[in-house]
C-alpha cells in the first residue's frame, strides 16, 4: 500500500494528513478548532462527572449539566487534510495520518 499524495501546480508532491483522534484529556475545549475547520468536521461536546458525552446548547446557558467541554470527531469523512485544527490548537490535541491506497 502507498499513501494518498497530490501533485500541486508547482510540481512538488504533497502528503494530506487527515485527523484521526482528539485527545480528550489535553483539549480545553476552546473552539478555535471548531471555527477554523472549513468541513464542519468537528464538534464540540460536554463530559459528564461520569465522563460520559452531553449535547452542549451553544446559544443558551446549560454549563450545569457537564464538567467540561472537548472537541470531537464529528464527520472525519469530510475532513480534506489541511491540518488547520492541529496548527491552531494551543494544547496539541490533535493526531492526524496520512490514508492509504
Amino acid at each position: 500500500m502507498s499513501t494518498f499524495s497530490v501533485t500541486l501546480p508547482s510540481g512538488a508532491a504533497w502528503t494530506p494528513t487527515f485527523v484521526q483522534s482528539i485527545n480528550e484529556d489535553k483539549c480545553i475545549g476552546c473552539g478555535r478548532c471548531f471555527k477554523v475547520c472549513p468541513r464542519g468536521v468537528l464538534e464540540l461536546v460536554g463530559l459528564d462527572e461520569d465522563g460520559e458525552r452531553v449535547h452542549v446548547d451553544l446559544d443558551g446557558d446549560d454549563d450545569e449539566e457537564y464538567e467540561k467541554k472537548v472537541m470531537t470527531i464529528a464527520h472525519g469523512e469530510q475532513c480534506i487534510g489541511c491540518t488547520a485544527c492541529a496548527k491552531i490548537c494551543p494544547k496539541k490535541c490533535y493526531t492526524h495520518a496520512a490514508a492509504q491506497v
